[in-house]
């Protein structure tokens, strides 16, 4: 689940008071967004994305999957684009406070892949947080945007993560008068709106925005479920850069990392959702292969212990945060991904895997089988279960698909059908706007 707002609404001990000191992130005026936009593509559309699930300089791996969807939309020549993405308000940077010393570390702004990125503050307030979140993100955002639309503009805004996000998206857009696209990314559809002030906030904005977009069918049939308008909603999946994740020379990598037998690989924050307990688990019955776990989370120090305990330390490898340019080599060097997550919107590591020809097991989790659909892609474990996962991994062993024929459909993954419907979408969306604005000028 997403580590930024929806925890820091809980947990930050930040009062409202605070909301008039928050230093906000101060737009500049060389951004250079270009003319307005054309239904037909003569101008690129200025898009202002609005989440807090972003990378930033403190927290790189931090909501990375809208930061690829983003950088092949521009890479595209179709769209140019700044990104707010702000972060709790917090006053203090020591270690000991946690997550929260980092968001104060985050820059007020900052450049990646040539993409400006602005980091407001917000306050947050706990216990009581959560159901107010979307307004305390609208109220201290609002100067910035104000100022940003007076000295360079934009077209739209396309927030992404629902809550608070998505719904504060809203508040602005409707503040600023620009349409607004809301992309839902996993928990803020399958998870916050157990809560009822939320899901109450999530049904509202969804009727009143341009546009609604998942990432999954799995995630459109949550939004479906909440009383969101079918016709309503897009369903655009993630994509994959099939230059960075490709097949590489597997045997120098595997010799240079001492890796030799089957070698299985867990990639992703450790928090418990993700199920690598289930996979150590798999392991312990598994004598022959070895585990990377790629990744830090809470349940480090928990894992560790299972580890220890099950007597399978001595085959686990602990790897760290480990770069993205550098997943494309561990990728390579796996015979399996193993991803025995309880819930998953749309998956990278699954789409990264498989564009390095490495088959996937997955847990039964829903929209499992929009991912895993071909017998070269992997196999779904009928529970979420280490039993479960190991008879998967078994089967898949057994009939041990190319690794050629896994990146062929992989192939299929890539950006560019992503990047075209995306464009469609804002440009049907424009053309809405348009067309309102004109009706509402003649009456």
């Amino acid at each position: 689940m997403k580590t930024g707002s929806v925890l820091a609404v809980r947990n930050a001990g930040i009062s409202e008071a605070m909301l008039a000191s928050a230093p906000l992130a101060k737009a500049t005026t060389d951004y250079g967004w270009g003319g307005r936009p054309t239904v037909d593509g003569g101008q690129p559309i200025r898009i202002l994305v609005f989440t807090s699930l972003y990378p930033n300089a403190v927290m790189p791996r931090h909501g990375v999957f809208v930061e690829e969807r983003l950088r092949h939309l521009v890479g595209s020549g179709r769209v140019s684009a700044m990104v707010v993405a702000p972060v709790p308000w917090f006053p203090f940077g020591h270690s000991r406070f946690g997550t929260y010393a980092a968001f104060a570390k985050v820059p007020a702004r900052e450049q990646r892949y040539g993409i400006d990125i602005l980091h407001p503050r917000y306050p947050v307030i706990p216990k009581i947080g959560m159901s107010i979140a979307p307004s305390l993100m609208y109220r201290a955002l609002l100067p910035a945007l104000r100022k940003l639309v007076a000295s360079e503009d934009f077209d739209l805004i396309d927030a992404h993560y629902f809550y608070p996000d998505g719904v504060a998206a809203a508040k602005l857009g409707a503040a600023l008068g620009k349409p607004v696209v809301i992309t839902a990314r996993g928990s803020d559809l399958n998870v916050i709106p157990r809560h009822r002030l939320p899901r109450r906030q999530i049904k509202t904005t969804a009727a009143r925005v341009a546009a609604v977009v998942t990432v999954s069918e799995a995630l459109k049939r949550e939004a479906q479920a909440l009383g969101i308008e079918s016709g309503r909603i897009s369903v655009l999946r993630n994509g994959v850069d099939l230059e960075r994740f490709r097949p590489l020379d597997r045997p120098t990598i595997r010799e240079r990392l001492s890796l030799a037998g089957p070698v299985w690989l867990a990639v992703g924050n450790l928090v418990e959702l993700k199920g690598v307990h289930v996979t150590l688990g798999a392991l312990a019955r598994a004598p022959d292969a070895v585990l990377l776990i790629a990744g830090e989370g809470p349940e480090a120090a928990r894992l560790r212990q299972l580890a220890s305990e099950w007597g399978v330390e001595a085959r686990v490898r602990f790897l760290g945060n480990v770069a993205h340019a550098q997943l494309p080599e561990y990728y390579n060097a796996a015979d399996v991904l193993m991803l025995a997550s309880s819930r998953e919107g749309m998956p990278n590591v699954v789409l990264e895997s498989l564009a390095c020809g490495t088959p996937v097991v997955v847990a039964p989790f829903a929209g499992a089988a929009e991912l895993i659909s071909t017998p070269e892609a992997g196999g779904i474990a009928d529970a979420r279960t280490a039993e479960g996962m190991l008879a998967a991994w078994h089967e898949l062993w057994d009939r041990k698909p190319t690794r050629a024929a896994t990146r062929r459909f992989a192939e299929n993954l890539g950006w560019g059908p992503v990047v075209e419907a995306q464009c469609a979408l804002y440009a049907k969306v424009l053309a809405a706007h348009e067309s309102a604005k004109r009706i509402g000028e003649a009456t």
